[in-house]
């Protein structure tokens, strides 16, 4: 199953650095999130795109996960000559690891 079919994502990104939040649609499915979805998992996931450091932070009162994605966005939104090199982009992307 798709990570899309228990969570969906906000984000936000500053600089070089993209932060993504997966929250879990259901409280109950929380406990797949922190098993499945691990800072090691997406960086791999999204390795073509983001070559810093991964980092995940959990956030158990509202069933969520957020990372925090160094050096993925291309020198920053500002500086990068690719298109839509926002945090949003990665989030879609993300929500379409295979779980």
């Amino acid at each position: 199953m798709k990570l899309r079919a228990i969570a969906h994502s906000r984000t936000g990104d500053k600089g070089n650095i993209a932060n993504i939040s997966v929250i879990a649609f259901r409280e109950e499915d929380y406990p797949l999130l922190l098993e499945r979805v691990t800072a090691a998992r997406v960086k791999n996931f999204l390795s073509d795109v983001v070559k810093g450091e991964v980092l995940r932070y959990e956030l158990p009162n509202i069933a969520a996960l957020n990372f925090v994605l160094h050096d993925g966005l291309g020198g920053g939104v500002t500086r990068s000559l690719a298109l839509d090199k926002h945090g949003k982009s990665l989030s879609s992307a993300l929500l379409d690891l295979e779980i």
